[in-house]
Parts: C-alpha cells; sequence; structure tokens
C-alpha cells in the first residue's frame, strides 16, 4: 500500500544525491553529526568494558572452581590411599594368619619343621612367579618407550 500523503521533494539545485533531501516527517537528511558519533562510540566503548569486566568475573569465577575442584581431588585421592593402605594391611596380616594356620595344619603330618619348609617354599615360589611376570610387564613397558634406532 501506497502512502500518498508523503510528499516528496527534490534536493536543492547542487546538492549531492541524498543530501539535503527533505524527508518524509519533513526534516532533511544529513550526515552523522560529531555529537552523534561520540554518543555511538562512547556506547560501543562501554559494551566493551562491561565485556571485559564479564570475562574478568567469568576467569575469576573458572579458576574458583577449578581450585576447589583441585582441592576436593586431592582430598579424595588422599583419602583413597589411606584406605588402600588399611586394605592392603588387613590382606597382609590376613596372608599371615593363612601361613600360620598351614603351618598348624601340616604340622601332624610333616612335623613343625617340614609344615614351615613346606609353607615358606611356597611362598617363595609365589613370590618368584610375581617377580616373574613383573619383569615381563617391565620389559613391554621398555619396548614400548624404546626409541627407534633404526629412525633417521
Amino acid at each position: 500500500m501506497r502512502d500518498d500523503s508523503i510528499q516528496h521533494s527534490e534536493a536543492p539545485a547542487g546538492a549531492a544525491p541524498g543530501e539535503g533531501a527533505a524527508l518524509p516527517g519533513g526534516g532533511e537528511s544529513s550526515a552523522p553529526q560529531a555529537g552523534e558519533e561520540s554518543d555511538t562510540l562512547s556506547a560501543l566503548g562501554s559494551d566493551v568494558a562491561a565485556l571485559i569486566a564479564d570475562a574478568r568475573t567469568y576467569a575469576e569465577a573458572e579458576v574458583a572452581f577449578q581450585k576447589t575442584r583441585a582441592a576436593l581431588a586431592a582430598k579424595t585421592g588422599a583419602r583413597a590411599l589411606v584406605l588402600l593402605a588399611l586394605a592392603l594391611v588387613l590382606l597382609h596380616i590376613a596372608l599371615i594368619a593363612l601361613a600360620v594356620g598351614a603351618v598348624f595344619a601340616l604340622s601332624p603330618l610333616l612335623g613343625m619343621w617340614g609344615a614351615v619348609a613346606v609353607v615358606v617354599g611356597t611362598l617363595l615360589v609365589g613370590v618368584v612367579a610375581l617377580l616373574l611376570a613383573a619383569r615381563g610387564d617391565s620389559d613391554m613397558l621398555a619396548a614400548m618407550f624404546a626409541q627407534d634406532r633404526d629412525a633417521p
């Protein structure tokens, strides 16, 4: 729909197109004035300053969060290590009790020294088996991290 009530006027003689032309509201268009430009730049500057302040606040909050998370992880990790150490102590006590019980159980059959020899020998065979398994794992790790000598 066309509004015929708006009057159009021609630009004054010698004016560039769009410069000094009458606007529908009766005003004339003109290039932005210095006050308007400074207001725009001022608003832009305040927006940038607010953005920087928000970014700083976000960074501070993120650092505080990560510090809290690290402290919680350290506390939880320390508790887990203490619990693991207690579990290993209890396991050690249980293995000692098993060895003593095995000696008592074998004593009537083999005599006291024979029972001790069988229990200690069995434990030593277990130690050797575990050491060989650990050596195999360490050899595999060494091979994984060994540098290739043929590479240039």
